[in-house]
């Protein structure tokens, strides 16, 4: 059955639930880089060892996605999304409950574990059934990122509204809810079951594929590094480097933070229109190529410009995601897309994740964030050097089908 002759997925709900479901993955994560400054004058400890409570649930939010993805592509996505529904919803509110460091670092784990699902599982999903591949990842996308800028506003206001338990409470109660909802309006058994095709796409050889990957394994990691980093440090950083906010507390800040990254949200939609229009190496590389020198200059601003120049360092990441995608998809065979993203996003997400001490490392060590926004340039010069060794179009182009011969005179028709 070809997916729009499905009347679960062709009604939409299925493709919604998997859109919000990245909306939730990315608020669960990011709550607590905005939430842990208000823990700093509560537990007596330095920020960057604070910060670093979350390293276990960023390393699994991508190491375990490659199971995750296995078990997508042999067992079942639906089945998968329902656990990370449940469980993701079950392990924030958990951690909620926590009353010492260690405490909040098991729970923080645990939502790591359950949200490190989505990734393989619901982008699998999008690319099996989507129609325009490219412009549906970007679509997609959209609720991830904008998943990434409300999540500091979400915790923010929540702890200056009732503490920061109610920043975990809330969100984790409205992600255990929508799993419920999903398992009952759509179960996971009224999806229709059939071995997607094993082969590579036509024009792409094994070598070329090995080749690719290779590529996409450094460049993944590197934008991997340069996201979380981001993603983490802007709270802290405009708490630090923007006075305008005053007096405005927690608040305040997560809606600076929340209004760079929506501007950055826009990016996964443009980014799905410019892979659908140019050669997806094209698109990738030009992001990198703006974002690298752009990094290094934001390392003396402050106030305005330093606000702007890191909306705009997302969004040339978050541009570069659907054609990165779309690359993944393209060399690799149909049946094991869950796999292959959960291997992405082992890179992306998992080892990526040492970011995360990265960031306080950078920031108790120097007491600024210079050093940090050159490193995001020096990473973004990393991606442009090994990136132009991906195959371009040209070479992934299928061979022209031999023309059949004639038959001979006198042959048997």
């Amino acid at each position: 059955m070809i997916p729009d002759q499905n009347p679960i997925i062709a009604g939409g709900s299925a493709v919604r639930f998997a859109n919000i479901g990245h909306f939730y993955s990315h608020v669960v994560m990011l709550l607590y880089p905005t939430v842990v400054l208000a823990l700093e004058a509560e537990f007596g400890l330095p920020y960057g060892e604070l910060l670093a409570l979350a390293l276990p649930g960023f390393m699994l939010f991508g190491l375990a996605a490659l199971p995750a993805g296995w078990l997508g592509d042999r067992w079942s996505i639906p089945g998968m999304l329902a656990i990370y529904f449940i469980g993701t919803g079950a392990a924030v509110i958990l951690t909620g409950f926590a009353d010492t460091p260690f405490e909040i670092a098991i729970g923080l784990a645990l939502i790591g574990l359950f949200a490190s699902i989505y990734h393989p599982v619901g982008t699998s999903f999008v690319v099996r059934h989507a129609v325009n591949r490219a412009r549906a990842l970007g679509a997609n996308g959209v609720y991830g990122t904008t998943g990434l800028a409300l999540a500091a506003l979400i915790a923010g206001t929540l702890t200056d509204a009732w503490g920061w338990r109610a920043a975990f409470f809330i969100p984790g109660g409205v992600c255990l809810l929508t799993g419920i909802a999903f398992v009952v309006m759509l179960p996971p058994a009224s999806f229709p079951r059939g071995k997607a095709a094993s082969r590579l796409d036509p024009g792409v050889t094994r070598r070329l594929a090995v080749r690719a990957f290779m590529v996409l394994g450094v460049t993944i990691l590197c934008i991997g590094l340069i996201g979380q980093a981001i993603q983490v440090a802007l709270p802290k950083v405009f708490a630090v480097r923007v006075t305008i906010l005053g007096e405005a507390g927690l608040t305040g800040t997560a809606a600076l933070v929340t209004g760079a990254l929506l501007i950055a949200a826009s990016g996964q939609f443009i980014g799905g229109i410019l892979a659908d229009r140019f050669p997806l190496k094209s698109v990738y590389i030009t992001m990198y190529v703006l974002l690298a020198p752009l990094a290094v200059l934001a390392a003396g601003w402050t106030e305005a410009p330093l606000i702007a120049a890191s909306a705009v360092i997302m969004l040339l990441v978050t541009t570069s995601l659907p054609a990165e995608n779309c690359l993944v998809a393209k060399f690799c065979p149909a049946g094991w897309h869950a796999t292959a993203y959960g291997a992405k996003f082992v890179l992306g997400l998992g080892i990526a994740a040492l970011a995360v001490p990265m960031v306080g490392a950078i920031y108790d060590t120097t007491g600024s964030f210079t050093w940090f926004y050159v490193a995001l340039g020096a990473l973004g010069a990393i991606v442009v050097a090994v990136a132009v060794f991906l195959p371009g179009a040209r070479a992934t182009q299928a061979p022209p089908e031999a023309p059949q011969a004639a038959p001979a005179a006198g042959a048997a028709e």
